[in-house]
């Protein structure tokens, strides 16, 4: 699902898909990141937890800082940073926020990988979108930091913004990536014009959701999210 927020136009690959809700997976750290920032459970994006010892994924085992922490998707990191949050404040912003499903079962640490909390593509979009225009129930710093953490490219064209998640879902692996990308463009100003700047940003908004058996190693599934999301959103004049 691609919102063409320049012309305010919306385009769907399986309409009926962009509705469905499915388990945000690693999506929700750009959430449980604004919640973070909020309630001073992490004053800045700089906030280290450290390593608890167990042996995980190469790039978790280390004591590490949030932003650290979002770019390489630490589970353990973000788990420590919800139970901190507690159950009422994290029930709290999901109502407020009105995310998804909203809904809350099973540990504090695991509820947006246990199914119980779900969101569609079509929610992801409106969510992201409101981030960008600051219009969130959060402060515009707090939506500011969370919205640097997700940059991924920065060129001279465009600039993209976004956030995996894969999750597993009765033998179904769970494919995500959410975001935002900034198409930018050089125009000449009149002399005399109140716009002083010459960069001119064009946000689009998406969600890519997908889902094959959870035993599927036949191709790099990771590798070929990102790539179908490039591929698309050159084809929309989004990226270059």
């Amino acid at each position: 699902m691609l919102r063409d927020n320049n012309h305010e136009s919306i385009h769907y690959y399986n309409k009926d898909r962009c509705t469905q809700r499915f388990l945000p997976a690693s999506t929700f750290k750009i959430f449980n990141s604004l919640v973070a920032l909020e309630t001073a459970v992490a004053p800045d994006d700089q906030l280290v937890i450290k390593w608890d010892s167990v042996v995980r994924r190469p790039e978790w085992n280390k004591d590490m800082a949030m932003r650290e922490a979002f770019r390489v998707s630490c589970l353990p990191y973000y788990q420590e940073i919800a139970r901190r949050i507690g159950l009422a404040r994290m029930q709290h912003y999901l109502d407020t926020v009105k995310y998804g499903s909203m809904k809350i079962s099973g540990s504090i640490d695991n509820f947006w990988l246990n199914n119980s909390l779900q969101i569609s593509p079509d929610e992801q979009t409106g969510f992201l979108k409101r981030m960008y225009f600051y219009e969130l129930p959060f402060s515009e710093r707090s939506q500011r930091i969370v919205k640097t953490m997700m940059l991924r490219e920065d060129s001279s064209g465009y600039k993209l913004y976004y956030k995996t998640g894969t999750g597993i879902v009765n033998d179904k692996c769970i494919y995500w990536i959410v975001g935002f990308a900034e198409r930018i463009e050089h125009v000449k100003e009149p002399e005399g014009s109140m716009n002083k700047s010459d960069v001119r940003n064009y946000p689009y908004f998406f969600a890519e959701n997908f889902e094959l058996a959870a035993s599927d190693s036949t191709k790099d599934w990771f590798k070929i999210r990102t790539e179908v999301l490039h591929n698309i959103l050159k084809d929309y004049g989004a990226i270059r």
